[in-house]
């Protein structure tokens, strides 16, 4: 007779010690597969980010980099005493004389069709500069100068390599006679390209070559100024108030998911609200920084507002109950322990909203700050633009040497960002106290 316990299997409990360390061991192998596939993941998404990034900058560094340099003609200018008159040198026929000193350099062109042409291969900023020189010296009149003057914004292309001689005129914004010209000039040594210093000291223009973005940086920096002023003294207040001191029922509650929605809300709605709002109850003036630093504030306070919030609540309630123990008032705890201890973490939210507000477009849109202003703006009520409006402006500009312009004052908002982050990274790593 068989024993039956022979022949039965072994329960899971008493199975060989081997086979469960072999099952242990598979089980391991492919959770560490698993982790090495994820980390491998994790890497491979920094690379290809970083990778784009880099597109992204040789891009625009690659298309603005032309826009550091203009080409310029060299004229030998004789300032005629009869188109130059004492009693009218601010009125005085100044293109007159760029044409006449054009003329007497090329005296075969007879045609008045040609004779526009030619005049064409100079910039009309050069009748402005030409003023300026008469007017801060008169006693010019009568000589002859050699003046750098800037070229056509087409003749600037042409010299950048952007314009091809080889296709055919009718396909060419420069026609055959003007190519002979330039290349007369250039045999002469009378055209070169010298940094554009009206690039980083003028305002907006139609003509390519007079387009700077002084003007967008100083509307920038006067609308940044209102923001500021108004948006981390309120943050700051609202936050205190809301963490410190306010009771803890459904208003506070209310107030704070509130204040989590504002901060998500597109910003052209901040811009809908201030031409509501700032523009037509109010009767502000249109397009001017101080409307644009209003309109800033109310979208940046939620941001300044979480961030000052989380910053209060990483102190340690110890600091709190000491202050409180010692005899110290709520108001004295808060105003001499706890809001120093939170300013880092505050003043670091507060750089990353001026950041934000520094890059946006589309409440500056909808509240006139899109306007063609050639002035600088000297006070908070000036007529101005802003730099990413002005991004936006040359974008959508025809001429192929605005193309350069934009990636150029691209590359000089990324500057102002990654300063700004930059900044708040600094401050936080400064002055932040870890418990």
């Amino acid at each position: 007779m068989n024993n039956s316990t022979t022949n039965a299997s072994p329960s899971p409990g008493e199975q060989h010690p081997a086979r469960i360390l072999e099952i242990v061991n598979r089980g391991l192998t492919k959770r560490y597969r698993a982790e090495r596939r994820f980390r491998f993941y994790g890497l491979m998404a920094i690379v290809v980010s970083l990778l784009f990034l880099s597109l992204l900058f040789i891009s625009i560094g690659a298309n603005g980099y032309g826009a550091l340099q203009q080409t310029y003609i060299k004229l030998n200018v004789f300032f005629d005493p009869d188109l130059l008159r004492q009693e009218a040198l601010a009125s005085a026929n100044y293109q007159g004389l760029v044409k006449q000193t054009l003329r007497s350099m090329f005296p075969d062109v007879k045609g008045r069709g040609d004779k526009r042409k030619l005049y064409s291969l100079v910039s009309s900023g050069a009748s402005f500069q030409l003023r300026d020189m008469v007017l801060q010296h008169p006693d010019i009149i009568g000589e002859t100068r050699e003046i750098w003057v800037p070229a056509d914004d087409d003749v600037d292309m042409l010299i950048k390599g952007h314009i091809i001689r080889e296709v055919a005129e009718s396909d060419r914004r420069l026609k055959d006679n003007q190519l002979a010209w330039i290349g007369q000039l250039a045999a002469e040594g009378r055209i070169e390209k010298k940094f554009n210093r009206t690039f980083f000291t003028a305002g907006d223009s139609r003509e390519p070559e007079l387009a700077g973005i002084w003007g967008a940086t100083v509307g920038s920096f006067l609308t940044l100024v209102v923001t500021l002023i108004l948006s981390f003294p309120i943050g700051v207040a609202a936050a205190v108030y809301l963490e410190e001191f306010a009771p803890q029922n459904r208003w506070t509650d209310l107030i704070e998911v509130n204040i989590n929605n504002l901060a998500a809300v597109p910003s052209i709605v901040f811009g809908l609200l201030g031409l509501a709002v700032f523009l037509n109850f109010f009767g502000l003036p249109r397009s001017a920084p101080l409307v644009g630093g209003l309109v800033l504030t109310l979208m940046t306070l939620p941001v300044i507002i979480i961030a000052s919030r989380s910053a209060l609540k990483s102190v340690p309630p110890s600091i709190r109950e000491a202050a409180l123990g010692v005899g110290a008032s709520k108001m004295q705890m808060v105003s001499h322990h706890v809001l120093p201890l939170a300013l880092p973490g505050m003043l670091t939210g507060t750089i990353i909203g001026m950041a934000r507000a520094l890059g946006e477009t589309a409440p500056l849109l909808m509240i006139g700050m899109v306007a063609f202003i050639v002035d600088i703006p000297a006070s908070f009520t000036d007529p101005s633009t802003a730099l990413p409006v002005q991004i936006f402006l040359w974008a959508d500009s025809p001429e192929r040497a605005f193309v350069e312009r934009t990636s150029a004052a691209i590359m000089v908002l990324l500057a102002f960002l990654i300063t700004m982050n930059a900044a708040a990274v600094i401050l936080r790593k400064r002055f932040e106290r870890r418990w």
